[in-house]
C-alpha cells in the first residue's frame, strides 16, 4: 500500500513547479503498448456501499490500472474499510484528507498524483461492471485524438443494489429513444442535462487542458461538460457500464433545496457558457437552460437566485411573457413555500 500522506499533499498544492511537472507527464503505456487507466475513487461516508464498490475495481477485465482511494473526512468508518483494501492490493495508494475540502478539490488532489491516459471519477456508493474499462479503452483507441470523453448507459440502482430503471429512455424493444449526443455537443450539454456523469471516461490532456475540475464549485459535471465541450468531442457508447446508486445521502437528492450551494454553483457556470457561446443556436440552447432552472428555483423558494437567473435571462434577451410572469409571481410563492416549510 502507498500512502500519500496529507503533509506531502499540503507541499505539492502549494508547490507549482511540482504541480505542473506532474500535470505535464506524459501517459503511461505498459510493455504491451496497453494505456494505463488511473482510478480516482472518491469516499465520503460511503461505508454501507464500499466494499461493493472496490470489489467491482478488483474484477475489472483490463489489466492496467492505477488506483487511488481518496477519503475526504469521512465520519463514519469508511477509511478503516479503504485502508484494509489497501493493505490487501499494495499497488493501490491512498489519500486520507484531514478536512472535508468537497468533491472538486478532492479529485484534483488525486488527479495530481495520477499518471493514466485515461482517467475515471469514480464515487464509491456506485459500482463498475467487470468489463466497463475494456469497453471504454478500445473506443478510446478507436477514436481521433480529439475525442476527450467516452461515456455509456448505467442502471440506477437503490440502496439495497436493487434495479431501479435505466438511465436513458428506451423503447419497448429497447432502443434509445433519443440517442444522446455524440461528437461536437456543447450545445446540448448547455440545453439538457443528459450524460450519465459516473460513467465517463476522460482522456487525461482534456482534464489538463481544462485545468481538472473548478475548486470553487459545490458539484463538478456541468462546468465540466461545458468547458469540455467547447474544445472536444463526446463518444457514447451503447452499453450499461455502471450502476449508479440513489440514496437519501447522494448530492442530488438536496440539490435545490433553500440555501443549498448547488443552485449557485449552477449559475455561475451558466455565466461560464454565456461566455463560450459563439452562435445563437448556442445561445438558445442556454436560454433553454436557464428557464429550466427558473423554474426550479421558484419551486424550491431559492430567493436569491431567482433573480439571478432572471438577470441571466434578460443578459441573453431571451425573456417570454411566461418568464416574466414567472419572476412577477415568485415572491408569493416563495413566500407559501417557506411557511409550508416553518409549519
Amino acid at each position: 500500500m502507498r500512502r500519500i500522506f496529507p503533509g506531502r499533499l499540503a507541499h505539492f498544492t502549494m508547490s507549482s513547479t511540482a504541480a505542473n511537472s506532474r500535470l505535464s507527464a506524459p501517459p503511461t503505456l505498459q510493455g504491451d503498448g496497453m494505456p494505463l487507466v488511473s482510478i480516482v475513487a472518491l469516499c465520503y461516508n460511503h461505508a454501507p456501499f464500499l466494499s461493493e464498490a472496490l470489489d467491482s475495481i478488483l474484477a475489472q477485465t483490463y489489466p492496467h490500472l492505477e488506483v487511488i482511494l481518496v477519503d475526504d473526512a469521512s465520519t463514519d468508518n469508511s477509511q478503516a474499510v479503504l485502508a484494509r483494501y489497501a493493505q490487501a492490493n499494495p499497488r493501490w495508494k491512498t489519500l486520507f484528507l484531514p478536512h472535508n475540502v468537497g468533491n472538486c478539490a478532492a479529485f484534483n488532489a488525486a488527479f495530481r498524483q495520477s499518471c493514466g491516459e485515461f482517467i475515471i471519477d469514480f464515487a464509491t456508493d456506485d459500482v463498475l461492471l467487470s468489463t466497463r474499462i475494456t469497453q471504454q479503452v478500445a473506443a478510446f483507441q478507436a477514436l481521433p485524438a480529439e475525442y476527450g470523453v467516452v461515456y455509456t448507459d448505467a442502471e440506477l440502482i437503490d440502496e439495497a443494489s436493487r434495479p431501479v430503471r435505466l438511465h436513458h429512455r428506451r423503447d419497448a424493444r429497447g432502443r434509445l429513444h433519443p440517442r444522446p449526443a455524440e461528437g461536437w455537443i456543447f450545445a446540448d450539454v448547455l440545453r439538457r442535462y443528459f450524460i450519465s456523469t459516473p460513467t465517463m471516461m476522460m482522456r487525461r490532456t482534456t482534464l489538463l487542458s481544462l485545468g481538472g475540475y473548478d475548486e470553487t464549485l459545490t458539484y463538478e459535471d456541468f462546468d465540466f461538460w461545458v468547458r469540455a465541450a467547447r474544445s472536444w468531442q463526446f463518444r457514447f457508447l451503447d452499453v450499461v457500464s455502471t450502476r449508479k446508486r440513489l440514496h437519501p445521502g447522494s448530492k442530488s437528492s438536496v440539490a435545490y433545496r433553500p440555501h443549498d450551494p448547488y443552485l449557485a454553483s449552477t449559475i455561475r457556470v451558466c455565466y461560464k457558457a454565456l461566455a463560450l457561446c459563439r452562435t445563437s443556436v448556442e445561445r438558445d440552447a442556454l436560454a433553454v437552460r436557464v428557464r429550466w432552472e427558473l423554474r426550479q428555483a421558484v419551486r424550491w423558494g431559492n430567493h436569491v437566485e431567482i433573480h439571478d437567473l432572471y438577470r441571466l435571462l434578460r443578459q441573453l434577451r431571451a425573456v417570454r411573457p411566461l418568464d416574466w410572469l414567472t419572476y412577477r409571481l415568485a415572491p408569493k410563492v416563495v413566500r407559501v413555500i417557506n411557511r409550508f416549510l416553518r409549519s
